[in-house]
């Protein structure tokens, strides 16, 4: 796996290359590994992974309290920022690539702004009392979104250290901009619900709540642990993926009336996976995620290897709802958490190692 790797051209809407641009149908099932990287020490472990915009950057935060910086398109390890006063984690790029916000682990619950070129502190964002639970950048602006176990979500401007806007609601633990920049999902766990904010107009009542307990377990809707992972809207608005650690699976939802398109079911009963927000355990920011053009679902398989693939085109059984993966990508590591570059035909997986991703057009077919 040494030297450069070859990352295929952007898909349709990406930027223009001089080469013909492959489409991501015709290329998700023949992912591989093409580079592995390994963290400073064999227990450390990924909690969250972020592209930046060109998709030229990778960034993964570690529960050693360190910051690794990467070059997707060279494949190569560019440098390590240490956090070991503050922590981190849900570290992500603001619009400028050399600048990242990320949430503290320790000695209080504020969010940092770094310039990864100097490694200095660029402000702090101070006000949440529990940790942060997720981090969201809007799509078009230098504001993002902030939840936290202190039951408030903030919205905050890089320029300026006090939050814009604050909403209080029972356990909002995770939030994500729609991709016109006009519309927030806020999900709270507790309540079963995924509330839609207008962002002109974000101190009025949701504008619409989908009540997710009509497709729960009964033993999901009585359990007081929470086990959803990741909020997503797909690329096109239409669709919105709720990530969970359930052996039910992930919930692939109409992102306009909040009906159930399907049940993303994995491949295997999940094991091991990262701690949900407000469940102690390892951290995480779930195990799956939606491609660039929106049709795919790539996740962890809910074991120790492998990730795999889901077609939100493919057939969806009538009665249950479940849509089983299309393919498995073989990998001899966990994909305890999982990034689509949102620039390229290319994805990144992590655990205790970080793995690069892109297609290969001399394999098969690899069976779910």
């Amino acid at each position: 796996m040494a030297g450069p790797i070859a990352i295929p051209p952007p898909p349709p809407g990406g930027p223009q290359s001089g080469q013909s641009s492959q489409k991501t149908s015709d290329v998700i099932s023949t992912f591989r590994t093409a580079k592995l990287f390994q963290l400073g020490k064999p227990d450390t472990a990924v909690t969250s992974l972020d592209f930046d915009d060109s998709g030229e950057f990778v960034l993964a935060a570690c529960d050693d309290d360190s910051l690794q910086l990467y070059n997707a398109k060279e494949g190569r390890h560019v440098k390590q920022l240490l956090s070991q006063k503050y922590g981190a984690h849900l570290a992500r790029f603001t619009h400028h690539a050399t600048s990242i916000i990320y949430a503290s682990t320790k000695v209080d619950d504020g969010i940092r702004y770094l310039s990864t070129h100097d490694n200095a502190f660029l402000r702090y964002f101070k006000g949440h009392t529990a940790p942060v639970t997720s981090l969201a950048l809007c799509p078009a602006s230098d504001t993002f979104l902030s939840c936290s176990l202190d039951d408030t979500i903030r919205l905050w401007d890089l320029k300026s250290p006090s939050p814009q806007a604050r909403l209080n609601l029972s356990t909002p633990h995770l939030a994500a901009y729609d991709p016109s920049a006009t519309v927030i999902a806020i999900a709270s766990s507790s309540t079963h619900t995924i509330l839609l904010y207008d962002l002109r107009n974000y101190d009025k009542p949701p504008f619409a709540t989908f009540d997710v307990r009509r497709y729960l377990s009964q033993h999901a809707i009585n359990s007081v642990k929470p086990d959803w992972t990741r909020l997503e809207f797909s690329n096109d608005g239409k669709s919105l993926l709720l990530a969970t650690n359930s052996s039910a699976g992930h919930f692939l939802l109409d992102a306009f009336e909040g009906t159930l398109r399907a049940h993303c079911v994995r491949s295997q009963p999940p094991l091991n996976l990262r701690a949900p927000p407000g469940v102690p355990g390892q951290l995480g920011q779930g195990d799956a995620c939606f491609t660039a053009d929106g049709r795919y679902i790539i996740g962890g398989s809910g074991g120790d290897r492998d990730a795999i693939v889901w077609d939100t085109q493919g057939q969806v059984e009538i009665e249950t709802k479940q849509l089983k993966p299309m393919c498995g990508l073989p990998c001899k590591s966990r994909a305890a958490v999982v990034e689509w570059n949102p620039r390229y035909n290319m994805c990144v997986t992590a655990d205790r190692e970080v793995v690069f991703w892109v297609p290969d057009e001399h394999v098969g077919l690899k069976p779910p």
